[in-house]
């Protein structure tokens, strides 16, 4: 049986962390920030966990993580 390969856009993107849970990073703070105000762009700083409708697609995406 051949190996299973990876996506690596996904394996770029997400963090599967010692808990199983997966960990993604905020959109919306790359550009056009000078209309967004300091209270929105400091929400936005950190990684969040991903929501649970969507782990079984990153977990297919990323079979050996």
């Amino acid at each position: 049986m051949p190996k299973m390969k990876t996506k690596k856009s996904a394996a770029k993107r997400f963090i599967v962390r010692n808990s199983g849970s997966i960990k993604r990073g905020q959109a919306m703070k790359r550009h056009i920030l000078t209309k967004k105000t300091t209270k929105s762009k400091r929400h936005l700083r950190g990684p969040v966990e991903l929501h649970p409708s969507d782990v079984e697609s990153v977990r297919r995406m990323l079979p050996y993580a």
